[in-house]
């Protein structure tokens, strides 16, 4: 079949909640995608997504894997295409994250290789069992998750710090790899962010540090992703783009 005639799908990782959620539901809304809202353990929140990204006009199906276990996020995605012969999966957001904070004297080694693990290595296990598809198709799009603490780092997150440079430092190389395959590879760094993940954060306190003096809306970021997802971002690629109201160091 002619790949115009393929379905097109785009897959969030993380997308139950928080900022994936938010994704998913702009992606629903602006392109023309089959949504796969990825999820590790939280059934009912992705279940939540999928009901939102429905009203917004959209469609989608949950996909269970873990993107630390290389063989799980293979074996999932094998089975799906040999479900979904017609089908291809144009976009990639890689946005499951977790932290796990304190200082780094007291920092235990699961601490640090937890994060390091979902954010890293989630990126080369999901983008590893794509990109070869990606770049057959001659077309596709990956946004990377990061974050400010990944480009000026933040005390008491030394491990997110890490994790999310690293993935700054694979989008750059990774983008001069594909891009004569049309395939554009990007990561968004939110600051300040209103989420589960911010929710035990001072905000009153903390908005002091941003110029904009607030935190932002899990929506915001979700519009640059959907703008990077599309057509119309093809002559961008690895970016860095910041969304933090004006945070830079």
């Amino acid at each position: 079949m002619d790949k115009k005639e393929k379905k097109k799908y785009a897959l969030v990782t993380g997308g139950s909640r928080g900022i994936g959620r938010a994704v998913c539901e702009q992606l629903a809304k602006d392109l023309d995608y089959t949504l796969l809202i990825n999820y590790n353990s939280n059934k009912a929140a992705a279940k939540e997504t999928l009901k939102s990204v429905e009203a917004a006009g959209g469609n989608g199906e949950l996909m269970q894997f873990n993107v630390v276990d290389s063989e799980s996020v293979k074996s999932v995605l094998q089975a799906w295409y040999e479900k979904n012969e017609n089908a291809v999966i144009e976009v990639v957001v890689n946005n499951a994250g977790v932290t796990k904070d304190g200082l780094f004297m007291w920092m235990t080694q699961e601490d640090w290789s937890q994060v390091i693990d979902t954010s890293l290595n989630g990126f080369y296990n999901v983008t590893n069992a794509l990109i070869q598809k990606l770049l057959v198709n001659k077309y596709g799009r990956i946004i990377n998750m990061v974050s400010v603490s990944g480009l000026k780092g933040t005390p008491g997150q030394t491990n997110y710090s890490a994790a999310k440079g690293a993935v700054i430092g694979a989008t750059k190389a990774l983008a001069q790899e594909v891009a004569k395959r049309n395939v554009t590879v990007n990561a968004v760094a939110p600051g300040f962010i209103k989420t589960d993940m911010t929710s035990e954060l001072n905000e009153g306190e903390l908005k002091k540090m941003v110029p904009a003096n607030r935190f932002g809306e899990a929506a915001e970021v979700a519009h640059l992703v959907s703008f990077l997802a599309s057509k119309k971002s093809s002559y961008i690629t690895g970016e860095v783009i910041n969304i933090n109201g004006g945070i830079y160091s």
